[in-house]
């Protein structure tokens, strides 16, 4: 089977891009070490783990030297920031956001870059509504979306031998999106928001569009049902 590497794999959003993956890949289940990224490993058939930290960059490197083919790379680990104005943000919290959501992600993009290659392999981004809009008192996070987007851009420019597509979702059940509503003081309600197994079926969908079509862009909008 081809090989999917998921980036964040542990929980949320993750661990349901690997359930929907499962049955046509064997994955590589990215995250920092844990017991719930090694239990996923034992019950995923077909699964390993690549468990590094992706802001150490040496550790990412040498782990990526183990990959020779890799056919699908999924982009999905991300933090989220506080709501805090342009004026009332400090530098740090800026670095922070840029890093762990852009940065690392073009690094790890760079030392796998042979591997895709030779697959004529695919690179998935979850990107947020936040990489198409931005809004008051989350410019830190817009902006490594913003960012996130015009590597996926740059890429599908630079290597037309892969396939890139990024997708756009709305706001998502899961366990960082309850931390987001608390900074806000909003009642917390799943139904307001896209189910992590539905954006996960969107990412399947775009890895198996037939090799003759590219899905550049997909968005993805809450309905409340």
């Amino acid at each position: 089977m081809p090989t999917a590497l998921i980036t964040g794999a542990s929980r949320g959003l993750g661990e349901h891009i690997a359930r929907a993956l499962a049955p046509t890949h064997d994955l590589l289940l990215g995250g920092r070490p844990s017991a719930e990224l090694d239990a996923l490993a034992i019950e995923l058939e077909g699964a390993s783990t690549f468990a590094v930290e992706l802001t150490d960059y040496d550790e990412v490197e040498a782990a990526a030297e183990a990959i020779s083919s890799l056919d699908v790379l999924v982009h999905n680990a991300g933090i989220a920031s506080s709501l805090e104005t342009v004026e009332m943000t400090p530098v740090d919290e800026w670095r922070r956001l840029l890093e762990v959501n852009l940065i690392a992600a073009a690094e790890l993009t760079r030392v796998l870059l042979p591997a895709l290659r030779a697959a004529s392999g695919h690179l998935v981004f979850i990107n947020s509504g936040a990489g198409r809009r931005a809004n008051a008192g989350w410019a830190p996070y817009a902006a490594s979306k913003f960012g996130l987007k015009a590597l996926a851009d740059a890429l599908r420019l630079e290597e037309p031998t892969l396939r890139v597509t990024s997708i756009f979702p709305g706001r998502i059940d899961t366990e960082m999106q309850q931390d987001i509503v608390a900074i806000e003081g909003r009642e917390y309600r799943p139904e307001n928001f896209l189910k992590p197994s539905t954006v996960a079926a969107a990412v399947a969908h775009a890895v198996l569009t037939p090799a003759d079509a590219s899905p550049e862009e997909i968005v993805l909008r809450p309905t409340g049902r």
